[in-house]
């Protein structure tokens, strides 16, 4: 394998060959290394100074189940920490197949709408001015009809184009379209300063991946297919529901964010639970299950119809219809798939997006709950960049200093996502302190707090939260290296042969000795030097709490505040 490296300065491009301590990382690991080597922490993150690192994970691009994650890592415009991003899609296996290790974007461009196009020859640039200000979906079906039906496609939309730093990047996934995405930490404005619009990936005449031992590699993919299958939420309720199963879980656990974290319950939160929208999709000819990526078993997707039997939007997801339902109090699954829409088409995060609504809502221009409202800001100011647009897209934390709100529910920049910190305390923890800012996916406390997977500590109490976020910190950085879905993590939590599995097949296809402690050495790697860059970049103990209002107000229904004291959160990197 290669690295791949693209000088948007100069417009030059070439390959390297892989420093001899890159080539056991992969995924986020090997993105964290090159941004903690390459790029100094104090830069402004959309200056020509600041790095893109796409990495596909170990095991892509091989038939391991759920594999076809990638990450892309850079300094993030929102957080102004180091961020990795991580998206499903068909990037991460055609990458793999095409002996991409890592494909390393820096400089900028004074030309914009750059494509760079990648395939078995190499890579080269291309303008096409054509692709300006146009959406991801636009963007896809004229690079199809340039470079081939079959070619995946990583783009960036208006809101990148604008320099938003809620922007994403858009890959699109099995059907062709742009709606899986790097979403958090804005890293679509990064891409946009430095010029590049898209990113083609044709891996037709590839070489493929190569397997040390073959039969080796069969025998444990086939056992931890099995393990993931045979587990209740990765095997059934994530495939039958979606991700959005979490809606009427939360709710009853008293977990569900609404009216901008003031109560833990929404009282029609079942209109856009995953039940309803399972419901609403079959009665419309849509797909209630649907694979992000090649190889995924576990099909937490959906495509989403709207009343007329329409292709609306696909991959609506609990923390989407979480952002702009019960956070902005609408209750109109339609309306929240129309939103979602928009914010694949013109690149936006919906979390980012949805929490910024929901502080807008906050101040005299916006009632709560006010969806024709929401509607009109996309169409109207979002799209065209209008100063209010660029402020929405620009997110919450943006909104709080220009308005003058102090209710602004982000950690390091970030917003804080679906699951209120006060009633999930474990997942409070791993807000509060990630590298990542507030990241639920980083380390996922849900699982043993309200779901009793891999144990079960009482999510109402500080006990044990601080050691649960840590584990599952280090953890998730680990598997955010292998290129496996986040949601294998079920199965491994709950099956002690998963993660031998998971180290059998990197075994054999790469010929190494690891065992599953090296894992945990490799998961605790990764947060030391992310902790350690953003360290360099000013961040200090204080960037590491959560807004005060979750300290002083109780929240409903369980009266419960966030209790977990200062020298406790900061016992979370103490490994």
């Amino acid at each position: 394998m290669k690295i791949w490296r693209v000088d948007l300065s100069n417009h030059k491009v070439a390959q390297e060959e892989v420093p001899e301590k890159y080539q056991p990382l992969g995924g986020r690991a090997l993105t964290s290394q090159v941004i903690y080597d390459e790029v100094d922490p104090t830069i402004h993150p959309l200056s020509d100074e600041n790095k893109l690192v796409f990495a596909p994970g170990l095991l892509s691009g091989t038939r391991a189940p759920s594999s076809g994650r990638i990450s892309v890592g850079s300094v993030s415009p929102l957080t102004k920490g180091i961020k990795e991003s991580n998206s499903g899609g068909t990037a991460s296996q055609d990458l793999a197949k095409l002996g991409v290790k890592a494909l390393i974007v820096e400089g900028s461009s004074e030309i914009d709408n750059l494509v760079l196009v990648i395939d078995k020859d190499g890579l080269r640039l291309e303008k096409d001015e054509s692709l300006k200000g146009l959406g991801n979906y636009d963007v896809g079906d004229k690079l199809r009809n340039k470079y081939g039906d079959s070619v995946t496609v990583v783009s960036i939309g208006p809101a990148g184009e604008y320099k938003m730093t809620a922007a994403s990047i858009a890959v699109t996934d099995t059907d062709d379209r742009p709606v899986r995405a790097f979403g958090r930490g804005g890293l679509g404005a990064v891409m946009g300063a430095k010029g590049l619009k898209a990113i083609v990936i044709n891996d037709e005449g590839s070489s493929g991946v190569n397997l040390q031992n073959e039969d080796a590699f069969k025998e444990a993919s086939r056992k931890f297919s099995k393990i993931i299958l045979g587990h209740p939420v990765s095997g059934e309720a994530l495939r039958t529901y979606g991700t959005a199963v979490l809606i009427n879980i939360l709710n009853e656990a008293g977990g569900l964010p609404t009216k901008n974290f003031r109560t833990g319950r929404f009282d029609t939160a079942d209109k856009t639970s995953g039940e309803t929208m399972t419901e609403t999709i079959k009665e419309r000819g849509g797909k209630p299950s649907h694979a992000c990526h090649p190889g995924c078993i576990m099909g937490c997707s959906n495509v989403y119809h709207d009343e007329n039997g329409e292709y609306l939007t696909a991959g609506l997801e609990y923390e989407t219809i979480w952002a702009f339902g019960a956070q902005c109090e609408i209750d109109d699954l339609d309306y929240i798939a129309y939103f979602d829409r928009y914010c694949d088409d013109i690149g936006l995060d919906t979390i980012e997006t949805g929490v910024s609504f929901s502080v807008y809502m906050e101040t005299d221009f916006m009632e709560f709950g006010d969806k024709e409202e929401v509607k009109r800001i996309f169409d109207e100011e979002i799209r065209s960049g209008t100063p209010l647009g660029q402020i929405i897209g620009s997110g919450a934390d943006n909104i709080g200093r220009v308005f003058g709100i102090d209710r602004v529910p982000t950690v390091k920049g970030q917003s804080i996502p679906a699951y209120d910190p006060r009633a999930v305390k474990g997942v409070g923890v791993t807000y509060a302190t990630s590298t990542q800012g507030a990241d639920h996916t980083a380390g996922y406390s849900v699982t043993a707090n309200i779901l009793k997977v891999g144990g079960e500590i009482d999510p109402l109490k500080k006990e044990g939260q601080v050691d649960l976020s840590r584990d599952l910190q280090v953890a998730t950085a680990a598997i955010d290296t292998t290129g496996l879905c986040l949601f294998v993590a079920f199965a491994v939590l709950d099956n002690e042969d998963a993660l031998p599995s998971i180290v059998d097949m990197i075994n054999a296809q790469y010929g190494t000795e690891l065992n599953v402690d090296d894992v945990s050495k490799l998961g605790k790697q990764i947060l030391k030097i992310e902790r350690e860059f953003n360290e360099k970049a000013g961040f200090t103990k204080a960037h590491d709490r959560l807004p005060k209002f979750f300290k002083s107000e109780k929240l409903p229904p369980h009266n419960v505040n966030f209790d977990l004291e200062d020298d406790k959160l900061d016992e979370t990197y103490k490994f």
